[in-house]
């Protein structure tokens, strides 16, 4: 600051918090919760889903859809908060988040392609969601990635996703699934995750309720989530991981099914 004679410079002065004064923090968690309900505001709030932002269709059933009214931001942030944990809980064996993810991805990009087509919605007599179909090139996009990446992930496992992919394809797996209005289908197209969550949760509480009654803690698997009970009773692997792929599959089948079994 230049000083003229006569004329006193003026500093201007940044308030500094004292060690007494509290100090606000923000976790891990503030961040995930901000961001998913970010998602979900946006989705709520996007013009192209005017009159159907928070509806939605339910599986199996025919002309039916169910409106989540002002549940749906909520509902949005549990959606990403379970498929990213679960996805989560999925990466314990070689390979097996990956293809998986690359299976449940290959499929909504099926189902993407088709909510955003007018003549194939009306056929199978889904919501149809303009241009939805252009979620299909990201899901293609995203079941490439993982195809590429199993190549170095397959057993035995060169790299690693870590926390940080599988959230990350978790949280992309649940949106893409509220974008082209499919939540209720996700447990049964995502099945394999679902189970292992459940599994986790089933264990878990178990456990506590018969320490609780009995003095002593019981498991209902060997070990959980699911895939390592499999592992604990000595079947290897890659085994495990396969025939996981195959259930994925299958379910994936299951799932494009209801378009016509209603």
């Amino acid at each position: 600051y230049a000083i003229t004679p006569n004329v006193k410079a003026t500093i201007p002065t940044v308030p500094v918090a004292s060690p007494s004064s509290p100090s606000v923090k923000c976790t891990a968690l503030d961040v995930a919760v901000i961001i998913k309900t970010t998602i979900g505001c946006l989705i709520y709030f996007l013009p192209e889903f005017d009159k159907i932002n928070s509806i939605t269709t339910i599986p199996f059933l025919k002309n039916f859809e169910f409106d989540f009214s002002y549940f749906y931001i909520p509902i949005v942030v549990f959606i990403i908060t379970a498929t990213s944990n679960a996805v989560n809980l999925t990466d314990g064996l070689d390979g097996l988040a990956t293809g998986t993810v690359g299976i449940v991805a290959l499929t909504l990009g099926v189902i993407a392609y088709v909510s955003g087509n007018f003549e194939s919605a009306k056929y199978l007599s889904i919501i149809y969601l303009k241009g939805n179909g252009e979620l299909a090139i990201y899901c293609t996009a995203l079941a490439g990635a993982s195809l590429g990446f199993l190549w170095y992930n397959s057993y035995p496992a060169q790299v690693f996703m870590g926390d940080t992919g599988s959230l990350a394809l978790g949280g992309a797996i649940g949106t893409l699934c509220i974008l082209v209005k499919k939540e209720f289908l996700l447990p049964l197209l995502g099945g394999i995750f679902f189970i292992e969550t459940v599994s986790v949760i089933l264990q878990r509480y178990y456990f506590k309720y018969t320490k609780k009654r009995y003095g002593e803690g019981r498991r209902i698997f060997k070990m959980a989530p699911l895939h390592h009970h499999f592992e604990m009773k000595g079947i290897p692997e890659p085994k495990i991981v396969v025939r996981f792929y195959i259930a994925a599959v299958i379910l994936a089948i299951m799932a494009l099914a209801t378009f016509k079994i209603r």
